[in-house]
């Protein structure tokens, strides 16, 4: 199920550059597997690191600094996945008998790895949407990482004023409601920085525009064939990058064909828009990406393979999408799709869907059931 937008109130425009960088320092921070700072909607405060770039090292410091032990927080999913719990809410925190390694850490986290839960005894607690350890779980996940973290509660002395603390440390704080609000509030801050006319092999008279959130984060592009008329409903296709299939040319998706395919049919019919966002692999990143193919190649389908990750199966959000048509003028489409989930997502961006265009390719041996699984588990019409 893709998801059209955040469900929690949107941060003053006043603060929205203070809030995309601290997010994206956070996340450049887990990617280095540093640790940060967290603070709670709820005035908890947690010590949190990625789980994908834990080490026998970093994790005793996270006690350490913290003042308390680490627990596991992962999602629902990957927690169902491995026979752990049935959590009813979407994220839980894990402590274990042993108690936590990295290498007990890296096998829960990671499901490559043949994990033997039998052996390890586990206490585990439901988390609240979004508090402080969900928002380290959703700090992972923008960062491209798996949605795992290590979590501790600040428990030390001289920690009441926590910014100040923080500084003293060296580590960054961030507020969970940055975190939450950060898709929302980089879409709304997209804007156009470049523009060139880029002649394609089948529509010469194209033109390709950048767009850029305010923190300087991830491009995504619009590519207009020809002068679409805004008075009117404008033929468009949402497309999620894929290296593999639009680059390289994978026959285990559709995503090389969708991609060409849409561009033919947009320059046949005269004009119209090509949004192509950075979303590789469902929102889950390209790496990930990877990672479910792996799965895959075991025998799961393409969806189990992203919740075996510990993802949903559709990570996309489509309010970037809705930014950039208001941004180029257009407020109504003929949006060219088989996945009607789509539809009603850009529909509750605001922006009208006059009609849905069929978009559908034959299949091959290679992505012969991941096609029947759009089918069967993603609503898709074929």
């Amino acid at each position: 199920m893709v998801r059209s937008s955040a469900d929690v109130l949107e941060i003053p425009a006043s603060r929205e550059s203070l809030s995309l960088l601290a997010v994206d320092r956070a996340i450049s921070e887990l990617r280095r597997g540093r640790y940060v700072v967290v603070r709670g909607n709820n005035g908890s405060a947690t010590l949190a690191l990625a789980a994908e770039g834990v080490t026998a090292e970093n994790l005793t410091g996270l006690a350490q600094t913290a003042g308390a032990p680490a627990t596991l927080t992962i999602t629902a999913r990957r927690a169902r996945v491995l026979n752990i719990a049935q959590p009813e809410g979407r994220i839980i925190t894990l402590s274990t008998s042993p108690v936590l390694s990295a290498e007990i850490v890296a096998e829960i986290a990671d499901p490559l790895v043949d994990f033997n839960t039998d052996a390890l005894r586990f206490e585990s607690h439901e988390t609240a949407t979004y508090n402080s350890e969900s928002a380290a779980v959703a700090l992972a996940k923008l960062s491209r990482l798996l949605p795992a973290a290590l979590t501790a509660p600040i428990q030390v002395e001289g920690a009441d004023d926590l910014a100040a603390w923080a500084a003293r440390h060296d580590l960054l704080l961030i507020d969970s409601g940055d975190v939450f609000q950060y898709e929302k509030t980089a879409a709304r801050s997209l804007r156009r920085v470049s523009e060139a006319s880029v002649p394609l092999a089948d529509a010469e008279d194209a033109r390709i525009m950048a767009f850029r959130p305010r923190d300087g984060g991830l491009e995504h592009l619009a590519i207009v064939i020809g002068q679409p008329d805004p008075s009117a409903p404008v033929l468009a296709r949402i497309h999620s990058e894929c290296f593999t299939g639009d680059l390289l040319g994978s026959l285990r998706c559709d995503c090389g064909d969708q991609l060409r395919g849409a561009i033919q049919e947009i320059a046949r019919g005269g004009s119209g828009v090509l949004l192509y966002l950075a979303q590789e692999g469902r929102g889950i990143g390209l790496v990930n990406k990877l990672r479910a193919y792996a799965l895959q190649d075991q025998g799961l389908d393409t969806m189990d393979a992203n919740e075996q990750l510990g993802f949903d199966a559709d990570e996309r959000i489509y309010l970037p999408a809705a930014q950039m048509l208001r941004l180029l003028g257009y407020d109504q489409v003929r949006l060219m799709t088989n996945n009607p989930a789509k539809v009603e997502a850009l529909t509750a961006c605001g922006v009208s869907v006059a009609e849905r265009v069929e978009h559908a390719f034959p299949s091959n041996k290679h992505n012969e059931h991941y096609l029947k699984t759009k089918v069967s588990r993603g609503g898709h019409l074929m």
